[in-house]
């Protein structure tokens, strides 16, 4: 006689109805039908040594597809070892939904072994979450948190299964209870016609407009409409770090990255523009008060969602709806209107630092030069992921894109330890393409237990660690705020002993040309590899004084 079937095989069904292909995880006592149902699936279960490290996987595994990425932890530890992914998630816009066991409802009512309340915890940083507290409601509630993952501005969800729930059996009668419900495209806005006429008319009479490009033209797939709007008009385009590629870096309309210091703005045209058009722009990825602080802009808000209340960011009007479509008519309405807005100051100040890099032979090896070699053993759509610390700074200002999600920055919650795991969801989703990360040595040991899992799933990529034996982005702010720095030193491990006993191949580098001999040799490996390269952050990250002071946190 067959075994009765479970909410937990229900709940997978569902999961299976919504396209997952992976859930990251570690298993629990709490999740056993769970686990069990999903071996009995079409979906990878794919076990993490952290699960930090699984929920970094499924954020990038989102942010790649569009299709949430889903990650697992057990109750208690397990699920509060998800947090800061997720909030990563939250913030950066990833499609994520966030699994967690617990314990049974007949235990939540008093003091029981880690039972805590992770609905409570968890709505903070999610959009939304809901304890699955019967079978009968698991289609709703999965339909729902994907739903809501993915709609824009997408994010994290929470689903919080009770063990009792899960392994209890569905009634079968009753076929809306029982079934999956079926997967919807999102419904896609558009704004009125009367706010596209205004629209047009404030970009065809400015004198000195300007662009800002945001994630939000990533996550819209609107790259290529972005790039006929800025050719059709002559507009040209400053990128947020989260939106590198959006424009190809070699663009004659492309203003450079903006978002660092306090002259960006300035050396990008902003200072003397009259129009600033806003661009899926996210106010978490840089405030509105660097570009617009004289409250003197007008501004023109395209984007999948109205604009965030902030005094510095009042749009004249806004177009709320499809980012594609939005600027493909928006360039048909404002077609060979030239203008001449934006500046191309900052642009060239990185791109002569870039270029001089090509001769500097120095060793500890300075970050531009190890940036050009980087870029030129990659392809144009290949990936680099950036950890945070100060090289995600070098590579945000410095590094040249040409094409829209080929440089992953974390700049929400900008958590450290996001590069690693992040590299197998990207290798997951893009077996085809290098991938590349860029690890501080403090950075790297916050999750270097996914090599171990990057060796399992034979996802090959290049950890790239730029050792300085500091928190350097740390000691730059305290040498300019104090002119010293303090309790930001440490000792590390032999990265390549450490490498090799996980099985990955590893070298030092012994000099700039050796790094880039050993960095093109690691390409063509079909296993994970790491490189490790002594750094010379002596040069200041803002090249020159005339950018100012730093404005963003690393």
């Amino acid at each position: 006689m067959p075994s009765p079937r479970r909410a937990s095989d229900l709940f997978v069904e569902c999961l299976e109805a919504e396209g997952v292909e992976y859930v990251f995880g570690i298993p629990g006592e709490e999740t056993l039908d769970l686990n069990e149902s999903l071996e009995d699936s079409s979906i990878r279960f794919v076990p993490v040594r952290h699960e930090q490290g699984g929920a970094y996987m499924a954020d990038m595994y989102g942010r790649l597809t569009g299709r949430a990425g889903v990650c697992l932890g057990t109750l208690g530890p397990g699920a509060t070892n998800l947090i800061t992914a997720v909030a990563d998630a939250y913030l950066d816009r990833a499609p994520l939904v966030a699994l967690t066991g617990q314990a049974d409802v007949e235990r939540m009512h008093k003091e029981s072994h880690q039972y805590i309340d992770l609905v409570q915890i968890l709505r903070p940083v999610v959009k939304w979450n809901a304890r699955v507290s019967s079978p009968d409601i698991v289609p709703e509630v999965v339909r729902k948190a994907f739903k809501l993952a993915e709609a824009e501005k997408p994010g994290a969800t929470h689903l919080e299964l009770p063990e009792d729930v899960m392994m209890a059996a569905v009634d079968g009668s009753d076929v809306a209870a029982s079934t999956p419900l079926p997967r919807q495209q999102p419904v896609r806005t558009e704004p009125r016609a009367r706010d596209l006429l205004r629209a047009a008319e404030i970009i065809r009479s400015a004198q000195r407009p300007v662009a800002l490009a945001g994630n939000g033209v990533v996550r819209g797939g609107a790259a290529p409409a972005l790039r006929e709007f800025a050719r059709a008009t002559g507009i040209r385009v400053a990128e947020t770090f989260m939106a590198k590629g959006v424009l190809d870096a070699e663009s004659p309309l492309a203003l450079g990255t903006v978002g660092l210091q306090a002259r960006d703005y300035a050396l990008a045209g902003f200072e003397e523009a009259d129009v600033v058009i806003a661009i899926g722009y996210d106010l978490v990825e840089h405030a509105p008060k660097h570009w617009n602080p004289l409250r003197d802009k007008r501004i023109v808000v395209i984007d999948t969602v109205p604009a965030e209340i902030d005094a510095n960011f009042v749009p004249d009007v806004e177009l709320i709806g499809d980012i594609y479509g939005v600027l493909a008519r928006l360039a048909d309405e404002c077609r060979d209107t030239r203008h001449t807005g934006g500046s191309h100051d900052l642009r060239d100040l990185v791109r002569g630092r870039l270029e001089a890099a090509a001769h500097d032979d120095a060793f500890p090896a300075q970050p531009p030069r190890v940036l050009l070699e980087i870029r030129k053993a990659l392809g144009r759509d290949d990936i680099l992921i950036s950890d945070v610390g100060l090289h995600k700074l070098w590579i945000g200002r410095m590094f040249p894109a040409h094409e829209p999600n080929t440089v992953m920055i974390a700049n929400g919650l900008a958590g450290m330890g996001f590069a690693v795991p992040s590299a197998i969801g990207a290798k997951l989703v893009h077996p085809e393409r290098n991938v590349v990360t860029v690890s501080g040595d403090g950075g790297f040991l916050m999750n270097a237990q996914e090599l171990e899992t990057a060796m399992r799933l034979r996802t090959p990529f290049v950890n790239v660690i730029w050792e300085n034996r500091q928190y350097g982005s740390i000691v730059w702010k305290q040498d300019k705020k104090f002119g010293r720095h303090f309790g930001v030193d440490f000792t590390n491990p032999d990265f390549v002993k450490l490498a090799e006993a996980f099985g990955l191949p590893a070298w030092r580098a012994e000099s700039i040309d050796d790094f880039g001999a050993r960095f093109r040799h690691a390409l063509t490996l079909d296993v994970p590899s790491l490189l490790v390269l002594p750094i010379d952050y002596s040069p200041d990250v803002a090249l020159t004084e005339q950018l100012g002071t730093e404005t963003v946190a690393t």
